[in-house]
């Protein structure tokens, strides 16, 4: 992985190639072993390297003989081995042994096509000299970042946003639709980020400037039209279908363990991450070092389940344990690199998590993220399932009992009674007629937080809630889809890209130079799974049916049974010392005081004191209440480091003494 920046002067004007050099700067973190800035006439590109393959032959940027396609790639292309090969019976010539350079090649050979290719996670930038042209790509599934803004006649893009702030012509403001959108979905609806004026482009999709005019368009998009396929087409062919799909998994880890430097990979003692270290040990000479997070709280805490995994697959471990503390220390910094606000403070221990790797002497880890979006893991997919079962009788008193399945690791929900049960997972007539009927208990609750907004901002949302914009984005055939699809296409198109990849994932590793690689999010394991009928995903109320069939091979049964906990973190406790009665940071009594919460003018001041009064009083228990301090302190943290007193954070300033080369074309 790496980080990567540039500039295109729309109205000729050569580019400031000290100023480019402090973009790139700013996200030295995401690559710290070498930087490079390539400048010529009116376009300029910088790339920070996290060297992974090809150490000493993939710097970058990188350009073709005579200079008329020059590349600056963020990210890895797991078959470019096997598209090497192609092009070179076709007749390329390579210098190097990178993936970087088989982009290049790719795009000469099919042009803007080449993305169709590749399989990978990828976010690059092309400057085609000859076609007075800038062509960016992002990788299907929206792993790796890209964002762009166009101002006067500048376009600028960058691997993170701060990159951008960092040119003078970009004003700093907070865009508020953005906000209404992060305390109703946990994240933004692409193109929206949290500043005005700066979008994101869309996983699966690329981006052309020619001519002054930019031009957005998609080349992939998730397709879960076959997902309502009838059971009895799979009827006695179960097991030939985990046979595929562990073969696909099996190649799709192999090609991810491609590196010239040690692999490692998460293990959270969970199904997803315990199948994924049980594949590289098993079907490959990989030999394996394995990182983990541990709580002191017993309520997060997995290590007993990480432990026995470590002993089953004799990995050579190494765990971080995060107190209360830990988490509310590094939260700043968090914030800083995720760029958005946060509603959870789990991005917090993974940040931490990425520092021991890190420390380890590892750059590169595999995880089990994107199994459960794609193979129906999510308890939100069974809540989905049961209310559309009691919709079908609501007078039913049976039905509702089936609500208690739900969320057992969740005391705040567990200890509820059963009206409160039947009444926040409500189902009316028109809910069961929304698209959007799976996570709609989810996103009202959310929107509650939007109470605690200021009068100001109140009065500058005019649309109570941004659904009609998510429901403009999706697929034309969604509504005909199997209700389980849609659930599944809410989760794995947006908050799967926009919070679990982002925020919780690439942000709060890069921050520390680590690449994650997601086998499960290899496009071909995605496509594959997007054809299975819901019976085969979720068999009942027991998830991941045919992935638990595929594993019970390589894991031992108590894995395989053991009821899914999804990877939580402690938020109030986090911030509030409940033995002292006192906020465990200084920054916290700061940005929520009154005076702070005016100045900074979201959140109504006398709202945030009774919710700050509730945590004195130890009453802020509820998972609302949690919500609800995590969202405003991170949005307060966020206009105090971006907008407030923004600076160029980083050890590395990319400068004139410090760049490690130039080109010049």
């Amino acid at each position: 992985m790496c980080g990567m920046c540039g500039i295109l002067n729309l109205d000729n004007r050569a580019v400031d190639r000290d100023l480019l050099g402090r973009m790139l700067g700013t996200i030295r973190h995401r690559g710290p072993d070498e930087c490079g800035l390539y400048v010529t006439e009116k376009a300029g590109l910088g790339h920070a390297r996290l060297s992974i393959i090809d150490l000493s032959g993939g710097r970058q940027p990188m350009h073709n003989e005579d200079r008329s396609v020059s590349l600056t790639f963020n990210g890895e292309v797991f078959n470019y081995i096997e598209l090497r090969e192609d092009l070179i019976r076709k007749g390329r010539r390579f210098a190097t042994s990178s993936d970087t350079e088989v982009i290049l090649r790719l795009y000469e050979e099919e042009g803007e096509e080449c993305v169709q290719r590749l399989n990978g996670q990828w976010a690059f930038a092309i400057w085609d000299k000859k076609e007075d042209k800038l062509f960016l790509s992002r990788d299907r599934l929206g792993v790796r970042p890209l964002f762009y803004a166009s101002t006067g006649q500048r376009f600028l893009f960058a691997s993170e946003i701060k990159a951008i702030l960092a040119h003078p012509a970009v004003s700093r403001q907070l865009d508020l639709s953005a906000l209404d959108q992060i305390f109703t979905f946990w994240h933004t609806l692409p193109p929206h980020t949290a500043f005005k004026g700066i979008l994101e482009l869309p996983p699966g999709h690329s981006l052309k400037v020619k001519g002054g005019n930019v031009k957005v368009w998609s080349y992939w998009r998730l397709d879960l039209s076959r997902t309502g396929t009838s059971p009895y087409d799979v009827l006695g062919r179960e097991q030939e279908y985990a046979d595929r799909l562990g073969g696909l998994l099996i190649d799709s880890t192999r090609i991810r363990l491609r590196a010239d430097v040690p692999v490692g990979a998460y293990l959270s003692g969970g199904l997803d991450s315990s199948l994924i270290t049980a594949i590289v040990k098993k079907f490959t000479n990989n030999p394996l070092k394995t990182f983990s997070v541990a709580f002191h709280d017993s309520e997060f805490d997995e290590s007993r389940y990480q432990k026995q995994m470590v002993s089953h697959l004799d990995t050579d471990h190494h765990e971080i344990r995060c107190s209360y503390d830990d988490v509310g220390r590094v939260f700043p910094d968090v914030v800083w690199h995720a760029e958005k606000p946060l509603l959870r403070t789990a991005p917090a221990p993974m940040y931490l998590l990425s520092k021991l790797v890190r420390d380890s002497g590892f750059k590169v880890v595999l995880t089990g993220e994107g199994s459960d979006e794609i193979l129906g893991g999510y308890d939100i997919f069974k809540e989905a399932k049961i209310r559309s079962f009691w919709g079908v009788r609501p007078d039913s008193k049976l039905r509702p009992l089936l609500l208690r399945r739900l969320y057992p690791y969740m005391q705040d929900i567990q200890s509820q009674s059963e009206a409160y049960l039947k009444m926040f997972f409500r189902v009316g007539p028109q809910d069961l007629s929304s698209p959007l009927f799976s996570h709609l208990p989810r996103w009202e609750m959310t929107a509650k937080l939007k109470l605690f907004f200021s009068d100001a901002v109140k009065s500058e949302l005019q649309d109570p809630t941004p659904y009609a914009e998510l429901e403009d984005q999706l697929p034309a055939a969604y509504r005909a889809w199997d209700s389980f699809a849609r659930a599944q296409y809410l989760e794995a198109a947006y908050l799967l890209p926009g919070y679990i990849l982002s925020s919780q994932g690439d942000r709060v590793a890069m921050a520390h130079a680590v690449e994650g690689r997601f086998p499960f999010l290899d496009y071909r394991v995605v496509e594959f799974a997007s054809t299975l009928p819901p019976s085969l995903k979720m068999r009942g109320l027991n998830e991941k049916h045919l992935l638990k069939r595929f594993a019970s091979s390589l894991l031992p049964e108590s894995v395989i049974r053991r009821p899914k906990q999804p990877y939580r973190a402690p938020e109030v406790k986090s911030f509030f010392d409940c033995d002292k009665g006192a906020f465990r940071h200084d920054y916290v009594d700061e940005l929520l005081s009154p005076d702070r919460v005016r100045e900074y003018g979201v959140f109504n001041p006398a709202a945030v004191q009774m919710l700050v009064a509730k945590v004195r009083r130890l009453q802020a228990t509820s998972v609302r209440d949690g919500m609800a301090i995590v969202g405003i302190l991170s949005t307060q943290l966020l206009i105090h480091q971006f907008i407030k007193n923004f600076q160029i954070r980083t050890d590395h300033e990319a400068d004139s003494t410090e760049v490690a080369y130039v080109h010049h074309g």
